[in-house]
């Protein structure tokens, strides 16, 4: 006879089967959150560069160190600080006792070597004359020959030294090279002076020039151009002339000579006033340029919010110089990638990612 299952006792197998088949099934997983949209940009090389600025002086092109040519004491001054001068004019007076001794003794000399010099050009007449009648030896003639000729070259060397003397006496009266401003003066009567010795400085005020150091990054781009801009310490800002970058850079400094040469101004900017180089965009190297405002700045350190499939990831990186707005990046970023335009909101990202990921594991 076959038994069969009370019913009371049928309900439970169903609802154990039911209850075990639920547990081996799972829910739906959750789906994982996709990244916000943040403002942002792409990083990219700027090589057209911002314009560039270089501190220089202002130089005259015609300009001189007037300096001692020969030694003595200082008579007199005849020119100060400002004074305007003429080509030739006479600035300082020296003693002139030692080189008129000399040309004293100079002339002396030429005269005894002009006589001597005579003389023996009339002994050699009158050997001549021998000579043409046979009356003397071919050895006797050479002599009187070289004697001449040592006389003749005496004389031309005392000539010589008498000129030597007269220039040295006249370098005691120290003249003015052109016409120009004095800019300084070294030197008060009474004072020994030799030669080398500067004893006044001065220069032509009409054509001038700014000349200022350059690095050797920046010297390249400059020699491309044909002109800069030069704007002056009282305000002014003109258009060089013409502009020369130096061929070769110091040593020392790493820097590059430039000089630009101004036109015609009125008033004129006195020498040595300071003067400022610009040159327009195309001038600086070519660097990557982040705006400042993406920037994280924390103490010395600098980082920026990089998008990594969407989700920003802090980087540090290497800043170099700026101009207001932007920012050159040396090292840390590659061109090509995406930064954050706002680091702020970049910032709230993380975080809240990081809670939604903390919630979840729990």
């Amino acid at each position: 006879m076959r038994r069969t299952l009370a019913p009371t006792l049928l309900a439970c197998v169903l609802a154990c089967a039911l209850a075990l088949t639920g547990c081996g099934q799972r829910g739906p997983a959750p789906a994982s959150p996709s990244p916000p949209s943040l403002a942002s940009f792409i990083a990219h090389v700027d090589r057209s560069g911002p314009a560039r600025s270089w501190d220089g002086t202002v130089q005259a092109v015609q300009q001189a160190d007037v300096a001692a040519q020969t030694s003595g004491r200082v008579l007199a001054v005849d020119v100060d600080v400002g004074s305007r001068v003429a080509a030739g004019q006479v600035l300082v007076r020296l003693t002139a006792v030692e080189q008129q001794s000399g040309q004293n003794v100079a002339r002396a000399q030429l005269q005894a070597a002009q006589a001597a010099a005579a003389e023996a050009q009339a002994s050699y007449a009158r050997y001549q004359a021998l000579a043409q009648r046979q009356l003397v030896s071919r050895l006797q003639m050479d002599q009187i020959r070289a004697r001449r000729d040592a006389a003749v070259a005496a004389r031309n060397a005392a000539q010589a030294q008498l000129a030597s003397a007269g220039e040295q006496a006249g370098y005691t009266l120290v003249r003015a090279p052109f016409a120009g401003i004095v800019q300084a003066r070294s030197v008060d009567t009474g004072e020994a002076v030799a030669p080398g010795r500067v004893l006044v400085s001065l220069y032509a005020p009409g054509a001038l020039r700014v000349q200022a150091q350059v690095p050797e990054s920046d010297a390249a781009a400059l020699r491309q151009l044909d002109t800069v801009s030069v704007r002056l310490a009282d305000g002014r800002s003109v258009d060089a002339r013409s502009l020369t970058v130096f061929p070769a850079a110091d040593p020392d400094t790493h820097s590059v000579g430039v000089r630009a040469e101004l036109p015609a101004l009125t008033p004129a900017p006195a020498p040595g006033t300071s003067a400022r180089l610009q040159a327009g965009a195309g001038t600086g190297a070519a660097a990557l340029w982040l705006p400042r405002q993406a920037l994280v700045q924390r103490g010395e350190v600098s980082a920026v919010y990089v998008l990594a499939d969407g989700w920003p990831q802090l980087r540090q990186i290497r800043t170099g110089d700026g101009d207001g707005a932007r920012v050159q990046v040396l090292a840390g970023l590659r061109e090509g990638e995406r930064v954050a335009s706002d680091p702020s909101a970049a910032l709230q990202v993380l975080v809240q990612r990081r809670q939604r990921a903390g919630g979840d594991h729990d």
